[in-house]
């Protein structure tokens, strides 16, 4: 009885941790940005590419107020869209491989990176 329970309970828990592991998108929308002077759009700029580049993120101009930042880790890919002006930013996901993504969810570290992306941004930023 035991033993038949559990082969029953153990890939149920393990389907259960999987899929703990998946969470939606999480995308920066308008925020704000805070700095101790007006800030410049080369500023901007500067301070997005520095921020994202001290994470590891390869950050590649787009065209004015547009830049695209990937980061390879291990076996994954993360790819956002960042677009920004002299008073807010946004961070939106573009593509990825190997986090699980299925047009609405995504593995939970690509959260954290996305997450560690701003905070690094907002803080280079203030320093303007």
């Amino acid at each position: 009885m035991l033993r038949s329970t559990l082969k029953v309970l153990i890939p149920a828990v393990a389907l259960l941790l999987v899929g703990c592991t998946i969470a939606p998108v999480y995308d920066v929308q308008q925020a704000p940005i805070v700095s101790s002077r007006p800030a410049a759009m080369a500023d901007v700029e500067r301070s997005i590419r520095v921020a994202g580049a001290s994470l590891g993120w390869q950050m590649v101009t787009q065209g004015p107020g547009a830049m695209e930042a990937t980061l390879m880790l291990r076996t994954h890919r993360a790819v956002v869209d960042i677009k920004y002006d002299t008073k807010t930013y946004s961070i939106k996901y573009k593509d990825s491989s190997n986090l699980q993504y299925d047009g609405t969810n995504i593995h939970k570290n690509y959260n954290g990176w996305v997450q560690n992306l701003d905070k690094a941004i907002r803080a280079s930023l203030s320093a303007l």
